[in-house]
C-alpha cells in the first residue's frame, strides 16, 4: 500500500450567491446492477493487473495468493465476458495484446483511485490526524471561526479542516450530500433529518452612515428606521428573513434598495449613504458608520450547530462537536468599543 498523503491542514471553499448557489456537482456513477460491466468485472481486475505486470500466469498466482488454476480460468472468463482477447498465451507465459494493454492501463488508474479512496477515508477517521468538514456563515469567518478552530487544536493539533463558508440552506443541502460533517448557522434550522444545538445569540445592530439623523443616538426603536431605504443580503440567507421579521414585528415592511452577499459590502454600502442595515457586530469597527443598539423589538439572532441525525461520526468530528458543545453561551460577544446594553 502507499504512504498517507501529505494534505494541508485546511481548504476553504465560499458560496458566493443564494440565488445560483448549490451544492457541487456530483460525481459520476458506476451502473451497479448485475448485468452492468462494474458489477461484472470489478472482482476480476485486480487479477488481470497482476497477470499484466507479470505476464506470467503462475508469477502472478503466486504474487495473488491463488491457485494458478483458479487465475486461468478467471483470466479466460474476463476474455469471454468481454469479447476481446487480453493475453497472448506462449506456454507459461503469455503477452499482452494490444487491446489487453490499453484495458491494463485503465484497470491500473481504477484499481490506484481506489486504493486512494480506502487511503483518504482511513486517515480522514484517524482520531489524531482526521479531517472535520465544517461549514459555517460568512459572518463567522473573519474572527469566530478561526478562533474556535484555534482553541480546538490545542488538544488535537493534527486534525485538518475543510472549511466551507455558506448561507444556511446551502450548508444544509450539502450535509445531505456527505460534503458537511456539521455547520455553525443562523437560524437554527428544524428538518426531522437534522439534530440541532442552540449554541449562543448574537444581537443585531442598526448601521447608519456616519453623518446620518440617528448617529448621535447609542440606541433606537427599529420603528424609528421605517421611511428608511434598507440595504440586506439577498433572498435566501436567514440574516435577510430575520431582518423582514424584525421589521414586520417594528410595524413597517423594510424599502429594499440594495442586495448584496457580504455582510461587510452592505456595511460599506451605508457608509456610502445609501441606506441602513441589520447587521451582526462587526469584527473591527469601520470607520463611516455608527452601530446603534436596537432595543424594541428584540434584534437577536440565534446561532446553532446542526448535523445529520443517524450519520455515524468519525473521532475527529465527535472532539470537533463535543468541543463546540461547549462552548454554548461563548460564541458570540459585544461589538468593538461597546458593552451590552
Amino acid at each position: 500500500m502507499s504512504s498517507p498523503r501529505n494534505e494541508i491542514d485546511f481548504s476553504v471553499t465560499s458560496a458566493t450567491s443564494a440565488a445560483s448557489g448549490g451544492p457541487m456537482a456530483a460525481p459520476p456513477v458506476a451502473d451497479l446492477a448485475p448485468e452492468s460491466w462494474a458489477a461484472l468485472l470489478a472482482p476480476r481486475l485486480a487479477q488481470f493487473a497482476g497477470v499484466a505486470r507479470q505476464e506470467h500466469i503462475t508469477q502472478a498466482a503466486r504474487d495473488l495468493s491463488v491457485p494458478q488454476p483458479t487465475l486461468s480460468r478467471a483470466m479466460a472468463r474476463l476474455e469471454t465476458d468481454l469479447g476481446v482477447a487480453l493475453l497472448a498465451r506462449r506456454g507459461r507465459t503469455v503477452a499482452l495484446t494490444p487491446a489487453g494493454r490499453a484495458f491494463a492501463a485503465s484497470v491500473e488508474r481504477a484499481l490506484a483511485e481506489i486504493e486512494r479512496a480506502v487511503e483518504a477515508v482511513r486517515t480522514d477517521a484517524d482520531p489524531a490526524a482526521g479531517k472535520v468538514a465544517f461549514g459555517f456563515l460568512h459572518t463567522m469567518g473573519p474572527e469566530t471561526v478561526p478562533a474556535l478552530i484555534r482553541e480546538f487544536r490545542e488538544d488535537h493539533p493534527r486534525v485538518r479542516f475543510a472549511l466551507v463558508q455558506s448561507y444556511g440552506e446551502d450548508m444544509i443541502e450539502r450535509m445531505r450530500a456527505g460534503e458537511l460533517d456539521l455547520c455553525l448557522t443562523s437560524p437554527v434550522p428544524d428538518a426531522p433529518d437534522l439534530v440541532t444545538r442552540r449554541l449562543d445569540e448574537q444581537r443585531l445592530l442598526l448601521v447608519v452612515p456616519a453623518d446620518h439623523r440617528l448617529a448621535g443616538r447609542r440606541r433606537v426603536r427599529l420603528a424609528e428606521a421605517a421611511d428608511e431605504a434598507f440595504v440586506t443580503l439577498e433572498p435566501g440567507y436567514g440574516l435577510r428573513r430575520l431582518t423582514d421579521a424584525l421589521c414586520e414585528q417594528a410595524g413597517f415592511r423594510p424599502r429594499v434598495a440594495f442586495e448584496g452577499e457580504e455582510p461587510e459590502t452592505l456595511r460599506g454600502l451605508v457608509a456610502a449613504g445609501l441606506g441602513v442595515a441589520l447587521l451582526p457586530p462587526p469584527t473591527v469597527a469601520r470607520p463611516g458608520v455608527r452601530e446603534l443598539s436596537v432595543t424594541a423589538p428584540r434584534a437577536v439572532r440565534e446561532i446553532g450547530v446542526a448535523w445529520m441525525a443517524g450519520r455515524p461520526d468519525t473521532r475527529p468530528v465527535g472532539d470537533f462537536k463535543r468541543f463546540l458543545l461547549g462552548r454554548r453561551g461563548r460564541l458570540a460577544g459585544p461589538p468593538p468599543g461597546q458593552d451590552e446594553p
